[in-house]
């Protein structure tokens, strides 16, 4: 199920915003290009849910949010963190609806 969120101009590119859908803090990017990412806000290392307070960019040709805390980058397509494979976050689908921005947890 989608739910509305926000609306594009309510993100400022490169800012993360958190949100609460159904229950889940979601971290919600908008990049300098347009592309809008929504990832789990819960950081692994940290155990804080901080990822909307990190800073994004792109690292060795991925689109990443570096979480406040330790530092470590994730990618926002899959949610990877690039410095252990063996750790991700959760990634959703995000869908716009005119310039209302949606965004599914299944």
């Amino acid at each position: 199920m989608l739910e509305k969120i926000c609306t594009v101009n309510d993100l400022t590119p490169l800012v993360g915003v958190p949100a609460l859908v159904q229950g889940e803090q979601v971290a919600v990017f908008r990049l300098n290009d347009g592309n809008i990412f929504a990832v789990s806000n819960f950081d692994p290392f940290s155990q804080a849910n901080v990822i909307a307070r990190g800073i994004t960019g792109n690292l060795k040709g991925f689109d990443v949010v570096a979480s406040p805390i330790y530092k470590q980058h994730f990618d926002l397509r899959t949610g990877q963190c690039l410095e252990d494979d063996s750790v991700f976050i959760k990634t959703y689908q995000v869908k716009l609806d005119g310039d209302d921005v949606l965004i599914s947890l299944s």
